[in-house]
Protein backbone atom coordinates (compact mmCIF):
# COMPACT_ATOMS: atom_id res chain seq x y z
CA UNK A 1 0.00 0.00 0.00
CA UNK A 2 1.47 3.51 -0.99
CA UNK A 3 2.14 5.83 1.47
CA UNK A 4 2.61 9.83 0.46
CA UNK A 5 4.14 11.71 3.24
CA UNK A 6 3.51 15.91 2.64
CA UNK A 7 6.13 17.86 5.45
CA UNK A 8 5.10 21.91 5.07
CA UNK A 9 3.16 24.74 6.59
CA UNK A 10 -0.07 24.23 8.23
CA UNK A 11 -2.76 24.52 5.66
CA UNK A 12 -5.58 26.35 7.52
CA UNK A 13 -7.93 25.74 4.86
CA UNK A 14 -9.58 22.23 5.02
CA UNK A 15 -11.07 22.32 1.41
CA UNK A 16 -7.62 23.02 0.08
CA UNK A 17 -6.20 19.93 2.02
CA UNK A 18 -8.93 17.85 0.84
CA UNK A 19 -7.78 19.22 -2.76
CA UNK A 20 -4.62 18.20 -2.06
CA UNK A 21 -5.05 14.52 -0.47
CA UNK A 22 -7.23 14.13 -3.22
CA UNK A 23 -4.94 15.33 -6.43
CA UNK A 24 -2.36 13.25 -4.27
CA UNK A 25 -4.05 10.26 -3.85
CA UNK A 26 -5.36 10.20 -7.78
CA UNK A 27 -1.79 10.36 -9.03
CA UNK A 28 -0.81 7.82 -7.14
CA UNK A 29 -3.51 5.57 -8.36
CA UNK A 30 -2.67 6.52 -12.19
CA UNK A 31 1.07 5.90 -11.51
CA UNK A 32 0.55 2.57 -9.47
CA UNK A 33 -2.93 1.61 -10.99
CA UNK A 34 -4.14 0.28 -7.15
CA UNK A 35 -7.42 1.63 -6.21
CA UNK A 36 -7.85 4.54 -4.24
CA UNK A 37 -8.76 2.58 -0.72
CA UNK A 38 -4.88 1.99 -0.75
CA UNK A 39 -3.56 5.09 -0.89
CA UNK A 40 -2.49 6.51 2.13
CA UNK A 41 -1.74 10.37 2.18
CA UNK A 42 -0.15 11.94 5.64
CA UNK A 43 0.15 15.47 6.31
CA UNK A 44 2.58 16.60 8.79
CA UNK A 45 2.41 20.23 9.12
CA UNK A 46 5.24 22.41 10.41
CA UNK A 47 4.81 25.76 12.53
CA UNK A 48 7.33 28.14 11.34
CA UNK A 49 9.34 28.22 14.66
CA UNK A 50 9.99 24.88 14.31
CA UNK A 51 11.78 25.39 10.22
CA UNK A 52 14.99 26.49 9.35
CA UNK A 53 16.04 27.81 5.85
CA UNK A 54 19.84 29.13 5.49
CA UNK A 55 20.39 29.31 9.07
CA UNK A 56 17.18 31.33 10.26
CA UNK A 57 13.94 30.29 11.64
CA UNK A 58 11.14 30.66 8.78
CA UNK A 59 9.47 32.31 11.64
CA UNK A 60 12.13 35.45 11.88
CA UNK A 61 12.29 36.17 7.72
CA UNK A 62 8.78 37.18 7.90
Amino acid sequence: MPNITVEGPAIQDLDKKRAMVKAMTDAATQAYGLPREVIVVLIKENPPENVGVGGTLVADRK
